[in-house]
């Protein structure tokens, strides 16, 4: 174990070429990132989630309650044993040999049969009140932790001059306002990755996974080897427009229509603007050449900025997803049903699984089927018009 540590920790990977770890050891005078600081990222992931449940309960769903916003699911579809049978053991989406072959035995016909399987896959969908206080949730954390990188930023001389980031590197002393503001971050990331297995299933739950890990990656890189000026400058870039996603999802949700419009207006500049933009002309030009020209490059580096571009390409992912909304929009007079940004992620994406899971009536309802409207003239209480008819 002893070697594998001491091969993990290598300063010749980690570090510019002659600088050790005894070099970047906290004295009396200087204060700097320490490995083990990252080990209070676990408890305080823990205490985040908490704290999500309790601001659920206690605030987010009275705030709904007030807004009138239901707790109803969808209909449930009507029970049949074979069915269910094949719905829970076999496919969820059946192909037209099964489902010709289940209208003969059912004696039912195929539109029938397929409304019931788009039922029951709808039951499996949180309420509109869960999809509330979890946005709720989200708006007031990424508000938070966004204002106060603001309020922390502008203090600082990086802001104002990204070479800063790379002047004395890595002998940059580690202040109280950095420490926290990373160790927040980091424990928030933590939080996502283990409560998206729980949390309200997302299309996209590969993608987020994968942005989540990789900001994990970057938080852990950019603090163990002092990068951590450049690091305040992307997380900050980053939680920009993930606050304004949320307010348009919670006023789609309590059906102030225009609000939301605007809103999702505002987050879509906001973040094909910092991600297309501001991302790559500033902080990407410091992370890549100035500090070639100033620091020099060492094999983290490479990986630090590799893992930079990883994220701007899930950048241009995301802002091509909320294009092709933003253009179905206004050829057909309402958005596209896939969401494709959570809060973070993110917020980060926000595609729901429910997403493609409409239920109109043809006229001449079987007598097999219900309807699964929850009372907003849509499908399972999805707004399908305006810009934020997206489902979530």
């Amino acid at each position: 174990m002893a070697g594998i540590l001491a091969w993990f920790w290598n300063e010749r990977f980690w570090l510019p070429h002659n600088v050790t770890w005894a070099d970047l050891k906290n004295t009396e005078e200087a204060t700097f990132p320490q490995a083990e600081d990252l080990y209070l990222a676990f408890p305080l992931a823990f205490c985040i989630f908490m704290v999500r449940l309790i601001f659920e309960r206690f605030v987010a769903k009275p705030c709904a309650i007030a807004l009138n916003i239901q707790a109803n699911g969808p209909q449930i579809a009507q029970p049949n044993a074979i069915l269910e049978k094949v719905f829970t053991a076999i496919t969820k989406h059946p192909d037209e040999k099964r489902l010709e072959g289940l209208s003969k035995q059912l004696d039912w016909d195929v539109r029938s049969i397929q409304r019931w399987f788009r039922q029951r896959r709808n039951q499996e969908k949180p309420s509109t009140l869960t999809r509330f206080c979890e946005s709720m949730w989200r708006f007031s954390f990424y508000l938070y932790v966004f204002t106060y990188g603001v309020r922390f930023l502008k203090k600082t001389p990086w802001l104002w001059n990204t070479r800063h980031c790379w002047y004395n590197y890595p002998y940059q002393p580690l202040t109280t306002d950095l420490h926290y503001y990373y160790i927040l971050e980091l424990s928030f990331y933590w939080s996502l990755m283990f409560s998206q297995f729980t949390d309200i299933k997302r299309k996209d739950f590969g993608i987020m996974f994968l942005h989540h890990f990789v900001s994990v990656l970057l938080i852990t890189f950019s603090y163990v080897n002092n990068m951590a000026r450049a690091g305040t400058l992307i997380l900050c870039l980053h939680d920009s427009a993930d606050a304004l996603l949320e307010a348009a999802k919670m006023a789609n949700y309590a059906k102030f229509q225009k609000m939301c419009d605007l809103l999702f207006l505002m987050f879509a500049m906001v973040f094909i603007t910092t991600r297309l933009g501001i991302f790559p002309l500033w902080v990407l030009n410091t992370t890549l050449f100035e500090s070639w020209e100033i620091v020099g490059p060492f094999p983290s580096w490479w990986v630090f900025n590799l893992l930079l571009l990883l994220i701007q390409g899930l950048n241009c992912f995301w802002s091509y997803l909320i294009v092709k909304i933003a253009c179905k929009a206004v050829s057909k007079g309402k958005a596209g049903k896939w969401n494709p940004l959570h809060v973070s992620k993110d917020d980060r994406s926000d595609i729901e699984s429910s997403s493609d899971e409409e239920d109109l009536e043809p006229p001449g309802k079987n007598p097999h089927t219900t309807t699964t409207t929850n009372g907003t003239g849509g499908t399972n209480g999805y707004l399908l018009t305006g810009p934020c008819s997206m489902d979530d």
